[in-house]
């Protein structure tokens, strides 16, 4: 899940004045946002849509009639969506990408369906086809999220598809676990075991088509796209008040001035791109991209990006959620109902994990959460694999051995769910400068993705070829990504921009874009409407203090 960097440091004043509007934020602005809520609720289907395919395939590869339908062709694959998704909620909107891609999603479902006639190529070409969809939606929603939320909640808003995936994820277990006993276990399992939770997913799929048709725009893409008028009207019923109220034309505002910022930036870099047409926005996007890789401390952020996302990937928890009934199983639990039982404790345990970090992110900070958690997680692979190299020949007999070697791997999910799990993504997102953003956050997702994939590829092979030796190498890699955070990667909690230049060695980028943001701050009033308040606010403190002063002399006199 992609997760915003904080404000810079050239609105804070535009925030100020907001939240004095809005109120302070916390559970008591959700209450008073409810709309904006139930909008971000209801998109978030796409996060569970999400979690749901990449677990519910972990079940299904054990499943004996399962077995029989697909032959040899028991792998998995990842998500590749995001290749195009960003182009596509640029051009279309992040509300009409978003039912595009259901719309895919739903098609690789009626794929996988028909599997019953179709055979093994039903099932791997519906497989890609629904990977394509949820990994695009995986992208899209939480920038769709984040874009109608008012800053108060927005933290907590986008947090909210990093828990619809763990939510479909764990839901995923359960159903397989519920739908392996159709049947029974063992020869006579009907396919109905396979097929309820493949048709499972149409349901929350459906309804998040056609409920997304009645859906907002965003309201920044909106004023982007030219379409003022309505961003002003969307905003207002998404705060439930009137178009004219101060607090809608201070975001308004502040809305436009991003959006001038980003085409100024733009024309700046790449004048012969400037206009907004669907070819030039593809190519900004490349050509955006490939300048991250033309100075060195550009560069450094890209390492820090993607190789972050490289360990992140590498720490092994996509097998573990691919592949856990077979894990299982390779440590000495021989009914796949147990394992399958084993599974669905993976997805509580990563669900209830991820809830603390939204407490402590910002008071710890990134460094010590990753460096932890990467030496935590590496420990319990390193406990499973002496305990799988020490009782692999023998496991009737090492029963209680098995078992521990499963709480390992539920400890380690434990671990990954409050570090790596949010924490990587936060790291990600507050590298960058404001101008090159967005580009460079799409550079480190595309990096998780690829290695997504690369794992889900190669986990099946390692677990039959070097068995343990699967464990200890996932250990050894996350073992160099603690080393990776702790001696490469800045501290980014509470920096400015500036001082993240600094530290990459790019003094300046920030102040541009600080000048360039200042400037049309001034040109839209921004400036006037906010330290305008602030003066006349100022002004009556001062005149209700000369009244006090006058009030005492004259009490003074008459005594």
């Amino acid at each position: 899940m992609v997760v915003a960097a904080g404000p810079s440091q050239f609105d804070d004043a535009a925030l100020k004045r907001r939240l004095e509007l809005a109120g302070k934020a916390g559970p008591a602005a959700l209450i008073r946002n409810l709309r904006v809520f139930g909008v971000a609720c209801f998109a978030c289907i796409g996060g569970l849509l999400y979690g749901y395919n990449q677990g519910v395939f972990s079940g299904l590869l054990t499943m004996h009639s399962f077995g029989d339908h697909m032959g040899v062709y028991t792998t998995d694959s990842t998500k590749k969506g995001t290749l195009y998704s960003g182009f596509l909620a640029e051009i279309i909107s992040r509300k009409y990408a978003i039912i595009v891609n259901t719309g895919i999603f739903i098609i690789g479902v009626i794929v996988q369906c028909t599997a019953t006639a179709g055979g093994a190529s039903s099932i791997l070409g519906g497989r890609f086809v629904t990977g394509m969809g949820v990994g695009s939606l995986s992208m899209i929603i939480p920038i769709y999220v984040s874009e109608a939320a008012p800053p108060e909640v927005r933290g907590m808003l986008v947090s909210l598809q990093q828990l619809a995936i763990e939510f479909g994820i764990m839901i995923s277990f359960w159903i397989d676990y519920g739908t392996n006993y159709i049947g029974g276990t063992g020869t006579t399992q009907s396919e109905a075991a396979w097929l309820v939770p493949l048709c499972l997913q149409l349901l929350p799929a459906l309804v998040l088509i056609s409920g997304m048709a009645f859906m907002p725009f965003s309201p920044r893409w909106l004023v982007h796209h030219g379409r003022e008028e309505e961003a002003r009207k969307t905003l207002a019923k998404l705060r439930g008040v009137e178009t004219s109220a101060e607090i809608i034309e201070l975001e308004f505002l502040e809305i436009k001035a991003q959006s001038m910022f980003e085409k100024r930036t733009a024309q700046l870099r790449f004048p012969h791109l400037a206009a907004l047409t669907p070819l030039n926005i593809i190519k900004l996007q490349f050509v955006s991209v490939l300048s991250l890789f033309k100075t060195m401390p550009m560069f450094r952020r890209v390492i820090v990006a993607t190789v972050t996302m490289f360990f992140q990937q590498w720490t092994g928890i996509n097998a573990i959620l691919y592949y856990a009934p077979s894990i299982f199983a390779s440590l000495g639990q021989s009914d796949n109902t147990t394992n399958l039982l084993a599974t669905g404790v993976v997805g509580i345990v990563m669900l209830i994990a991820t809830f603390p970090t939204l407490l402590y992110i910002d008071k710890v900070g990134r460094k010590p959460i990753l460096t932890a958690g990467a030496i935590a997680m590496a420990l319990c692979h390193f406990i499973v694999a002496g305990i799988f190299a020490t009782c692999q020949d023998d496991w009737p007999s090492h029963k209680a051995a098995g078992w521990g070697a499963i709480a390992m791997i539920w400890l380690f999910v434990f671990h990954f769910g409050w570090s790596w799990g949010p924490c990587a993504w936060i790291l990600v997102a507050e590298v960058w400068p404001l101008s090159a953003r967005p580009y460079g956050v799409s550079l480190g997702a595309s990096s998780n993705w690829m290695n997504n994939f690369i794992v889900g590829q190669v986990t099946p092979d390692m677990i039959t070829g070097i068995t343990y030796g699967t464990f200890i190498f996932f250990g050894v890699m996350i073992f160099l990504g603690a080393g990776f955070i702790w001696f490469y990667c800045p501290e980014t909690k509470q920096l400015t921009l500036e001082e993240m230049d600094i530290i990459f060695g790019s003094s300046g980028v920030a102040a541009a874009d600080a000048e360039r943001m200042a400037e049309i701050n001034k040109e839209l009033g921004l400036d006037q409407l906010v330290h305008g308040h602030s003066s006349s606010k100022d002004k009556e403190s001062s005149q209700e203090k000369d009244i006090g002063e006058i009030d005492e002399k004259a009490a003074h006199n008459s005594e």
